[in-house]
């Protein structure tokens, strides 16, 4: 059983942020432990959630600078239920200073939440669109990978890089890790290359593919601009219903502790 996954794509766009968002407030919905950790400079998991970053007093930057600790810069989400570690444009700058650093770069984040993970049934950490030293510290401190992925054209080619930099932490630096799941966002099935490459993620990876699909929905794009989750915008859209799926699915599987 798997308590911390990595959210990761290098492609932008493909609903990272989205999912990570949704699928804590589902699970916490559900009555679970949820913690959600926003490890992109762009802070948009932390804004989507409601939360000012300009008024913040610390966030992820501090966290993996050794300035802060994680139940210092804890931030309830309420209603929804989950626990946010915000981010600031700051973050930026933790990527140049951890990049500077001789050794243990990529165990920041890992020993900075030791603190705090048992207290929870599942960790996300939202990772930015690129494979960084920031996307590096989230899969070494991750048991497991969560991949959305937009059924499109260069999907794939993504995926495969991941896959590759997994492997590579698997034999160096995380032995556990694996892809737990891959998650096909949003989707339209009157689009023929979208129903194409959905068939070819059902054919190379049938046991990491899950089964709920997460369609394109204006509930779900409209939702952060209100610093809530979909379930809390309009808890009957198909967004929302299909995160709820989702997250039931996730349990299902034994990958929430």
């Amino acid at each position: 059983m798997k308590r911390t996954f990595a959210i990761a794509n290098r492609k932008g766009g493909v609903g990272k942020t989205t999912t990570a968002i949704n699928l804590a407030a589902c699970l916490a919905q559900m009555g679970r432990k949820a913690l959600l950790v926003d490890l992109d400079p762009q802070a948009n998991a932390t804004t989507g959630c409601g939360v000012d970053r300009d008024a913040l007093g610390g966030s992820t930057y501090g966290l993996l600078m050794g300035e802060a600790s994680a139940s210092e810069i804890l931030v309830p989400v309420e209603p929804a239920g989950f626990d946010l570690l915000p981010a600031t444009a700051g973050l930026t700058a933790a990527e140049v200073r951890l990049l500077a650093l001789e050794s243990g770069r990529e165990l920041r984040l890992r020993c900075a939440l030791a603190e705090i993970a048992s207290n929870y049934q599942t960790v996300l950490l939202d990772c930015p669109p690129s494979l960084n030293m920031l996307t590096l510290n989230a899969l070494v401190a991750a048991e497991g990978v969560l991949v959305p992925i937009q059924c499109e054209y260069f999907a794939l080619d993504g995926l495969s890089s991941l896959l590759e930099v997994i492997d590579q932490l698997c034999a160096r630096s995380n032995p556990g890790l694996e892809v737990s799941g891959i998650i096909r966002t949003m989707y339209d099935g009157r689009n023929r290359l979208a129903r194409d490459v959905s068939a070819q993620l059902q054919k190379h990876f049938p046991d990491a593919l899950f089964r709920t699909i997460i369609p394109r929905n204006i509930r779900l794009a409209e939702a952060p601009g209100f610093g809530v989750p979909v379930t809390q915008h309009d808890r009957l859209a198909s967004g929302a219903l299909a995160y709820a799926a989702l997250a039931g699915e996730l349990v299902r599987r034994g990958l929430s502790g």
